[in-house]
């Protein structure tokens, strides 16, 4: 048994039975007796209330619609972007946004395990050339080794000739100092050329 007033669903959108379906229209344009089958919006601010004409007058509005009316060009533009997403919140992507700035406050712009280096990509260095983050043990290495980034493959060599016939055991005489530098001398070597080395 159905009831008059009552909500219908078709399957596609909710319906009104009773008086209100069966309800005739008049045109709402002035001077109009003809039923007003077509709506169309009130205004650009009341978008979901409507007036009602028939086909003549509907046309006849269509053709003097103009949503964007009486706004300015900036206006206008916000309304385009406005739609654009449909009229939905967005965040921002990529370098901007809260969580790129969080995670560089947090961890500051050093990178310290060397997570985002690139072979190929050097920064406009010439090949077996790098500069190191302050307190990486590269950077360290280049404190033993008295060198100033960036470096060469070829100027780290240079350096650590030097140093080791200055700080040879052999050539201090058995000295302990000279070979706990020597020590620290190589280590320095050997971590600078790994990291150079492609």
């Amino acid at each position: 048994m159905a009831r008059a007033n009552k909500k219908a669903f078709n399957g596609y959108s909710p319906r009104y039975t009773g008086a209100e379906a069966t309800r005739e229209r008049v045109c709402d344009w002035p001077g109009c007796d003809e039923q007003g089958e077509h709506r169309a919006p009130k205004s650009r601010t009341h978008l979901n209330e409507f007036s009602f004409f028939c086909l003549d007058h509907i046309r006849q509005f269509n053709k003097s619609w103009n949503y964007y009316e009486g706004m300015s060009e900036g206006d206008i533009e916000k309304e385009i972007r406005k739609d654009t997403i449909g009229r939905r919140p967005t965040w921002p992507f990529g370098a901007r946004s809260a969580a790129f700035r969080f995670a560089r406050g947090q961890f500051g712009d050093a990178d310290t395990f060397g997570l985002f280096d690139d072979e190929d990509d050097t920064d406009g260095q010439s090949a077996g050339s790098r500069q190191w983050a302050p307190g990486s043990p590269e950077e360290s290495a280049m404190v033993v080794l008295d060198l100033t980034a960036p470096v060469t493959v070829e100027d780290v060599k240079t350096r650590y000739k030097k140093l080791v016939k200055r700080h040879h055991p052999d050539a201090n005489g058995g000295d302990k100092a000279a070979e706990e530098r020597f020590k620290q001398i190589n280590l320095a070597y050997h971590t600078i050329m790994q990291s150079l080395s492609p």
